[in-house]
């Protein structure tokens, strides 16, 4: 058992009969009454997303989780294929379970939590950002705008991704995968 003191992104707990994982939390001490921790919590078998607040001092059941790294190999429907790096096994996953599928290219490395209880795998976590190539965007018309403009580009694993207006066909961009939004051009 835990409590809200141990309450960290990333965390799997057990609440109302389901596993969920803490995506989002926050401390809140008001200047009257108790503290408590506001909570945006994941299902890990269903997907959805609920927020929830639990009053300090509260004791939540933690999931023990064991982290492995597996390679993305190919997707088939809604159906996604994973490597075990270290002894090459296979496994299969729904697209349910990935927060951005769209920014998955295959041959990416992610990390694919299980729960230590019953070997079943429980979320996916992907790199903090990806390199992926611009397939088709727009030209850019330069001094059409005053401020920082984007427009819409379509990358090499089929998602769209808001970019500025300098960025070509071919350009290969840095995308944060937990908004899915564009961070910088990288040069080769």
């Amino acid at each position: 058992m835990a409590s809200t003191s141990d309450i960290r992104k990333g965390l799997c707990i057990r609440y109302n009969h389901d596993i969920f994982k803490i995506i989002e939390f926050l401390h809140v001490k008001p200047g009257k009454g108790p503290a408590f921790v506001r909570t945006k919590l994941k299902s890990v078998t269903t997907g959805k997303v609920i927020d929830n607040t639990f009053s300090s001092g509260h004791k939540i059941e933690d999931v023990r989780v064991e982290t492995r790294s597996y390679q993305f190999l190919y997707a088939e429907g809604t159906t996604y294929h994973f490597m075990n790096t270290d002894d090459y096994n296979q496994i299969t996953l729904e697209e349910s379970s990935l927060d951005t599928p769209g920014l998955l290219k295959e041959g990416e490395v992610v990390t694919i939590l299980f729960n230590t209880e019953d070997s079943l795998p429980l979320s996916i976590d992907m790199p903090a950002s990806v390199i992926l190539e611009v397939t088709y965007t727009e030209p850019g018309v330069k001094g059409n705008t005053a401020t920082n403009a984007t427009k819409p580009a379509k990358v090499e694993t089929g998602a769209e991704v808001n970019v500025p207006l300098f960025i070509n066909e071919g350009d290969k961009i840095k995308v944060d995968t937990e908004k899915g939004s564009y961070m910088e051009r990288v040069k080769e």
